[in-house]
């Protein structure tokens, strides 16, 4: 049997965002800390992309960032089962991720220095216009700078960088999200393309579902924290089980319905410095009832095979239940 290529098991990262320590003192205000990742844990099995969504805030690049090393986790584990030089990353925004006083072929050929340096000019040179010309863009592109680009060009740049590496590993955190809807689907099926051809495989962070619907094979659903469900793309979809998931994709466009009927969703999220009790979602459940209030849910409750942690998925209600 296959073994995953990442595993992550009861992951953690805290945050100490306290005050100062004078005005504690003077205050009388105790430390504060931030679960940011909240016991995650997810495989990713070679060739796959699963997608992490979920609200701004809710963990998603933090868990990004602990996986390639940009941060020390607070608890839990971490194995990629590869070489950890065949992990890369491409970063949200193009326009910040390119150093603006390099020109793109130093740029592309960063890891391919760091990685090889005993590799002649003349081949890095070669091999970084192969790379500009699989993404898309022209050999002729290396004598320019970043400034000389759209966006996309850019985050094309950016994914010519990472493969430049021989990556077998690819963190996307939100790669499309600062880009125009036309320009978001070249760079989408571009990255589709590349994962045929190269057998790459994707940890693809997100908050719009109609994109990781387009890329994922495997979704999971985040929530302050915490991932409340992982279903293969097209059950959740079909059949999603935690309420905040169809609250998530009840947010889709439907061009079919415009007009359709919409269960309206109270509350905001709340602070991830003070977290209800028992279930997160709780507050803003229409199907909540009173354990969720007392207990949290693992993810280890299944309903048809799938993992979702909610009490009333698990005892398949339908209608609200609030006490």
């Amino acid at each position: 049997m296959t073994r995953p290529i990442l595993e992550v098991d009861a992951l953690e990262r805290r945050f100490d965002v306290s005050a100062p320590w004078l005005n504690r003192v003077l205050e009388r205000k105790p430390r504060r800390t931030l679960r940011a990742v909240d016991g995650v844990d997810f495989d990713i099995m070679p060739g796959q992309t699963l997608a992490l969504v979920g609200e701004s805030g809710c963990g998603k690049s933090t868990i990004a960032k602990l996986v390639t090393g940009l941060h020390a986790p607070s608890g839990g584990k971490i194995r990629f089962n590869g070489d950890p030089e065949k992990m890369q990353m491409i970063f949200q925004d193009p326009f910040a991720s390119l150093n603006p006083r390099w020109r793109v072929g130093r740029i592309v050929a960063e890891p391919l220095r760091t990685l090889h340096p005993e590799t002649p000019d003349a081949q890095v040179t070669a091999r970084v216009e192969e790379l500009l010309r699989t993404v898309g863009l022209s050999g002729a592109d290396a004598a320019k700078f970043p400034h000389e680009f759209s966006g996309g060009q850019r985050q094309r740049i950016s994914i010519a960088r990472a493969l430049a590496g021989e990556p077998e590993f690819l963190v996307c955190d939100e790669p499309t999200s600062a880009l125009d809807v036309s320009v978001q689907a070249q760079v989408l099926n571009l990255m589709k393309k590349l994962q045929r051809e190269m057998g790459l495989t994707y940890l693809f962070i997100s908050h719009d579902l109609s994109v990781v619907r387009h890329m994922a094979d495997v979704i999971a659903v985040m929530y302050l924290g915490r991932i409340v469900e992982i279903q293969p793309t097209g059950d959740l979809f079909a059949n999603p089980l935690h309420p905040y998931t169809r609250m998530l994709l009840d947010t889709i466009p439907d061009l079919e319905s415009p007009k359709r009927d919409r269960a309206p969703m109270g509350g905001e999220v709340p602070s991830p410095v003070s977290p209800p009790s028992g279930c997160s979602f709780h507050p803003r459940c229409p199907l909540a009832f009173d354990r969720c209030k007392r207990e949290r849910p693992q993810r280890e409750v299944h309903v048809h095979d799938r993992r979702v942690a909610c009490f009333a998925a698990a005892e398949d209600r339908q209608e609200s239940a609030h006490v």
